[in-house]
């Protein structure tokens, strides 16, 4: 499948269906899942990186018993902005593994997203760094995928006037 315009990837969803966030790290994925209404991001897991055949295993099982529709991958853009061989990588697992798992997918900037959780779980839930270690991947996944639902949530007054 290509990749989809992040703005239109929710018109392609099935009443009640969840959109998978992942936050693709060099050891872990970070895993976040939406309700059915697409209002809310909950961090879900973390998954050990592997090959992609063996996490794309993993997450169809995931899509399946989760009822996802769309994944949302987090974008590691420089922090200018620019598209640089993270981004790159980034692009081609994520169309790699939407066409394994036969669903839609969209990229989504992350930049900094681990950097706010990890400042988040240090100064206000006062987290110990192995903790912070055990539960900053599956949360930057639920801020990335958190920031995509609010940036693409429709405008409800243009819909009923």
């Amino acid at each position: 499948m290509s990749l989809f315009n992040p703005q239109d990837l929710r018109n392609v969803l099935q009443t009640d269906q969840r959109i998978l966030g992942l936050d693709p790290g060099s050891k872990t994925i970070g895993v976040a899942l939406t309700d059915v209404s697409l209002m809310l991001a909950s961090p879900f897991m973390g998954l050990k990186r592997r090959k992609l055949g063996e996490n794309a295993k993993e997450l169809a099982e995931i899509t399946k018993r989760q009822n996802v529709g769309a994944l949302v991958v987090g974008l590691p853009l420089s922090l200018d902005g620019s598209f640089g061989p993270a981004a790159r990588a980034a692009s081609d697992w994520t169309t790699a593994l939407s066409e394994r798992l036969g669903i839609p997918a969209c990229l989504w900037d992350e930049r900094l997203s681990s950097s706010a959780v990890n400042r988040f779980l240090i100064q206000d839930a006062d987290m110990t760094r192995g903790r912070r270690a055990e539960v900053v991947d599956k949360m930057a996944a639920a801020y990335m995928l958190q920031g995509w639902l609010d940036a693409t949530k429709p405008d409800l007054e243009k819909k009923y006037l």
